[in-house]
């Protein structure tokens, strides 16, 4: 799956991962390959990924996630860490 993270002013992450792992803000979720198409608001918390080179992650303090097509968009409105 392909991750993208962006903020306002910039592009924090962009790469392939096997999971990733979201603060929603109804609860945490998960998504692995071929997950459903989703959209969900994000609340503070971490968000965590895998990549080949290991697991990643940071602290977004908001956003929304978007799941379409092995493609996740991750609109944050800040990363903290």
């Amino acid at each position: 799956m392909h991750l993208e993270i962006v903020t306002p002013d910039k592009k924090v992450f962009q790469g392939e991962v096997s999971e990733a792992s979201f603060p929603g803000a109804n609860g945490s979720f998960q998504v692995l390959n071929n997950h459903a198409p989703i959209v969900s608001a994000l609340a503070k918390g971490t968000v965590s990924f895998t990549t080949p080179e290991g697991k990643q992650s940071m602290i977004v303090d908001g956003g929304v996630v978007e799941v379409k097509d092995n493609v996740i968009v991750v609109l944050a409105e800040k990363v903290v860490a």
